[in-house]
């Protein structure tokens, strides 16, 4: 039976990437000569640091545009609030996304199973799998879901036939 996973998973690699090159990029600006701004990262928490809360903003610029010329959707990044680290100095905790929650996948199941195609959905842990006779009507339900969802930034892989 065709089958193929719907996850929402950011590639470590290239977020890696990403960082390293905004890390370069505010090392070189004008705008950032004698300050603090940086971004760190620990596994999946990527921690954005500056003197004020305008110079983070440009920190997350950088970052966000060097995360899409590297091809990750800025979609995975979930920003929480910033933080005052002393005197004027902030920081702000994004985390990278990874999985797709449990009420985002049954709204993808609910999604599959409205549109009455012959395919089925399941949720298994945290990823999607649909199922269907035939090669098509998975072709037609990756479609689908590119369409209506688009909140979240789905991946199909594991495609087996």
């Amino acid at each position: 039976m065709p089958s193929f996973d719907t996850v929402c998973e950011a590639n470590l690699v290239e977020v890696k990437n990403a960082v390293e090159q905004a890390n370069k990029e505010i090392s070189t600006r004008f705008d950032f000569k004698g300050t603090d701004a940086r971004v760190e990262q620990k596994e999946r928490e990527l921690t954005a640091y500056a003197d004020s809360d305008f110079q983070l903003s440009q920190v997350r610029d950088v970052l966000t545009n060097k995360m899409t010329k590297r091809n990750v959707d800025v979609r995975f990044l979930d920003e929480g609030k910033i933080e005052k680290i002393g005197g004027d100095k902030v920081k702000q905790v994004i985390k990278v996304k990874n999985g797709i929650e449990s009420d985002d996948a049954k709204k993808i199941v609910r999604v599959i199973k409205d549109s009455k195609m012959k395919v089925q959905a399941s949720i298994q842990g945290d990823a999607v799998r649909i199922t269907g006779a035939k090669r098509d009507d998975l072709q037609a339900a990756m479609a689908l879901l590119r369409k209506e969802v688009k909140d979240i930034p789905l991946e199909f892989n594991n495609f087996r036939d």
